[in-house]
C-alpha cells in the first residue's frame, strides 16, 4: 500500500494556486508543489492539517488515500 496526496486535484477544484496556498498556511511553495506533483517521498502530517485548516477540509480522505502499489504504478 501507498499513501497518495491528492494534493494537484485539490488545488484545481478549489480554484488556488500553489502561491495562494503557501501564502494562506505558511508552507513552503516547494514543498507544495512537491506533494502536489507526487514527488515528495515524506509526508509533513503537520502540513497536511495546515492544509486541510486553509481549504476547510474536515475529512482527511480529501487530502489522502491509500492506493496498492499496481494502482500506484499505472498513475506515473
Amino acid at each position: 500500500m501507498k499513501v497518495k496526496v491528492m494534493l494537484g486535484e485539490l488545488i484545481k477544484v478549489r480554484g488556488i494556486s500553489l502561491n495562494e496556498l503557501s501564502h494562506k498556511t505558511g508552507v513552503r511553495r516547494a514543498a507544495l508543489s512537491e506533494l502536489a506533483n507526487e514527488k515528495r517521498e515524506n509526508i509533513n502530517f503537520k502540513h497536511i492539517e495546515e492544509i486541510a485548516d486553509a481549504l476547510d477540509i474536515t475529512d482527511i480522505r480529501e487530502i489522502i488515500t491509500l492506493i496498492d502499489e499496481e494502482q500506484s504504478t499505472r498513475y506515473k
